[in-house]
């Protein structure tokens, strides 16, 4: 479960660049955002061409619900290359979002972005970093 993270930067030679990594080891409940507790691991290169290579714990707010409707699911696969008995298949890079819209005649967007909204404070935020915690645990085998 590792995220790509890009950046810029400012020091003493101008700007800079960041490329690194991010891989969260948990999630944690702060009133009502919910954050992402990891490893961030990178390069920064400054605007003299000089580089220098970070690893640092880092906290990141993760974002939960986008103002049109609820997000469902946001699931990003990497290229896929298969090799079934002489089939060979390749799959690029897939991005899936599935977000429920709320509104008149929306049964299934009423429903899923009422459950999301029960999700919102700070007891159900708190069983949600739990299940959160679950699944990285699960993902990391």
């Amino acid at each position: 479960m590792t995220s790509q993270v890009t950046g810029t930067f400012t020091d003493a030679a101008g700007a800079g660049t960041f490329t690194g990594t991010f891989v969260p080891s948990e999630f944690t409940a702060d009133g009502d955002r919910t954050l992402a507790n990891g490893l961030l691991e990178g390069t920064l290169v400054s605007a003299d061409g000089t580089s220098r290579a970070v690893s640092q714990n880092q906290t990141f707010e993760v974002n939960q619900v986008n103002a049109i409707g609820c997000e469902v699911l946001d699931l990003v696969l990497g290229p896929l290359d298969l090799d079934l008995l002489g089939l060979v298949v390749h799959l690029d890079r897939v991005v899936l979002n599935i977000t429920a819209v709320p509104g008149a005649g929306n049964l299934l967007g009423n429903l899923l972005c009422a459950i999301v909204g029960i999700l919102d404070g700070g007891g159900p935020l708190t069983q949600l970093v739990g299940l959160l915690n679950q699944i990285l645990a699960l993902l990391r085998g």
